[in-house]
């Protein structure tokens, strides 16, 4: 059966930092036939439910995992350690349960796929990647953001073009 890491917000856990989900029967719909390895990285790097905002600072997800870019909550605290964490633990989850493609929240410091939050907690998006993201794409897993609706001024989102069938879902990696 055909594997995805999806997550864990999108299949209706509350882990997102407001404390809640973003479940949607879009998603429910791509995903069907598939089996589902729910997992959230900022909850498995050790972030509480719910947490400050946080965002990418000086560059994106592949920046991050190069030094060169932080990720930062609106209040300054550097919690990049914690995303950074998530992030590997995302994908050993990944590869644990044979997943070669990952549906991923839309715009999160963690999980956005070709466009993140700018950094400056003001609503604006920018060209970029997740740090979870980041790393699946450099080890071979194909990412793509779940089919959400844009913020105003944002680009259209990709959607999940390959993820028709029916399958187990296990329990919720991470959270």
């Amino acid at each position: 059966m055909d594997s995805v890491l999806v997550s864990a917000c999108l299949r209706g856990v509350p882990c997102r930092y407001d404390g809640r989900d973003k479940a949607s029967p879009e998603v429910d719909d791509a995903l069907a036939g598939r089996a589902v390895v729910p997992f959230c990285p900022e909850v498995a790097g050790g972030l509480p439910t719910p947490r400050r905002p946080a965002e990418l600072v000086g560059g994106d997800g592949h920046d991050v995992l190069d030094g060169r870019a932080r990720v930062v909550e609106d209040t300054g605290r550097d919690v990049t350690a914690e995303f950074v964490a998530g992030a590997r633990r995302a994908l050993a989850a990944a590869h644990a349960g044979g997943c070669a493609e990952a549906l991923l929240m839309p715009r999160s410091p963690s999980c956005g796929r070709g466009s993140v939050y700018d950094g400056t907690f003001g609503g604006e998006l920018v060209t970029g990647d997740g740090v979870t993201a980041a790393l699946f794409e450099r080890n071979g897993i194909t990412v793509r953001p779940a089919l959400q609706s844009s913020p105003p001024g944002a680009g259209p989102e990709s959607t999940p073009s390959d993820t028709q069938g029916a399958g187990p879902e296990s329990s919720p990696s991470g959270v």
